[in-house]
């Protein structure tokens, strides 16, 4: 099974009834990761913050993940679906949602250019 199916049938059972998602992505919060993951695994465990991106035809969803990132523990968020996650360039992408800074590998960019193309 693909990274974004499993990512899908994890956040799926916590989103509200009848909500349709339609891209999900993994992001890091706290130390940029060159920094993070310059550390080791105690990098990863004190300094990178973990969280699955949901977007749904009803919002964004911002869950916070386990140490391996790919369970989500709560929603940490809800916001608008007209939100905008940002431009995406680079091997790590900095956005903001709800005021956290957040980063989003290269591999998932095309997941928020699709995210925010519905948005406008």
């Amino acid at each position: 099974m693909a990274l974004r199916d499993k990512l899908g049938s994890r956040v799926a059972p916590m989103l509200e009834p009848g909500e349709q998602l339609q891209q999900v992505f993994l992001a890091q919060g706290g130390a940029s990761p060159w920094i993070g993951n310059s550390f080791g695994l105690i990098g990863l465990a004190l300094l990178v913050k973990r969280r699955i991106i949901a977007v749904t035809d009803r919002g964004v969803v911002v869950f916070e993940a386990n140490f391996n990132g790919t369970n989500p523990t709560k929603v940490l968020t809800r916001l608008p679906r007209g939100t905008r996650i940002g431009d995406v360039s680079g091997i790590w992408a900095k956005v903001s949602l709800a005021n956290e800074k957040l980063y989003v590998h290269k591999r998932f960019h095309s997941d928020v250019r699709a995210a925010d193309g519905v948005a406008r």
